[in-house]
């Protein structure tokens, strides 16, 4: 089965044309015609079943004849993940994260960031195609890139934990976990966390945590914390 995004369908869509990259797609690549069927969703939940009307190259219209609204997960997981020195490292985690399943993600500039550009647009593409390669109707959000001071004065919610190295009294983030709650989790740069940054965090009642007992790059932790968290509530 395979699935297709577009954020424009909404629920009283009952008609829509692909551009000319899906049609090719669809009609070239794929070989369907008209009358054959396509999975479709919005991102924000819906999952719409439509049926090829027009099946050309550079226009392929389709119908939709059924629609349903899939049920949410019973957690809300954000990552706040300092963006890593190698692009591909972090585009990695953005996929697999979207792939175990996370609700949005912030990338955060530290002191330590050896990184402090990103390409949002290349990130929304990883995103995009994660999740229509699993299959899910919920399309994680991208927010914007911002220093970790600014984040930090936000007003938060739920369960807050913050990873890092420092040799100070942590929990286990495993033995913090509960199911069917909301989460935020910070997870460094290499460098890691500064130490007024830590103390910020703290401040702002995050509660430090361990990941394990290896040191782990800054894209595997955050595959580890959102596989952590995604178990607790299986």
């Amino acid at each position: 089965m395979q699935l297709f995004y577009n954020p424009d369908i909404t629920e009283n869509t009952t008609e829509f044309s692909f551009n000319k990259e899906e049609s090719k797609h669809i009609v070239k690549v794929l070989r369907k015609s008209v009358d054959q069927t396509l999975l479709i969703t919005n991102g924000k939940g819906w999952l719409f079943t439509a049926q090829i009307t027009i099946a050309a190259i550079k226009n392929c219209v389709v119908r939709i004849i059924d629609k349903q609204l899939q049920t949410k997960k019973n957690y809300k997981l954000h990552l706040a993940v300092a963006p890593t020195k190698m692009n591909d490292r972090y585009e990695w985690f953005l996929e697999k994260a979207t792939e175990i399943g996370i609700d949005s993600i912030t990338p955060i500039i530290c002191e330590h960031s050896e990184r402090k550009i990103i390409k949002p647009e290349r990130f929304e593409k990883i995103i995009q195609s994660a999740t229509k390669q699993s299959l899910n109707c919920y399309i994680p959000k991208l927010n914007q890139a911002i220093s970790f001071k600014e984040y930090i004065k936000q007003d938060f919610s739920g369960n807050l934990f913050i990873a890092h190295c420092e040799e100070t009294d942590k929990k286990s983030l495993k033995s913090q976990l509960q199911p069917n709650q909301e989460v935020t989790i910070l997870i460094g740069p290499e460098g890691d966390f500064s130490v007024k940054e830590i103390e910020l965090a703290l401040q702002n009642h995050f509660i430090p945590v361990t990941l394990g007992e290896t040191r782990l790059r800054t894209e595997t932790a955050a595959i580890v914390a959102c596989h952590s968290v995604a178990y607790t509530n299986e």
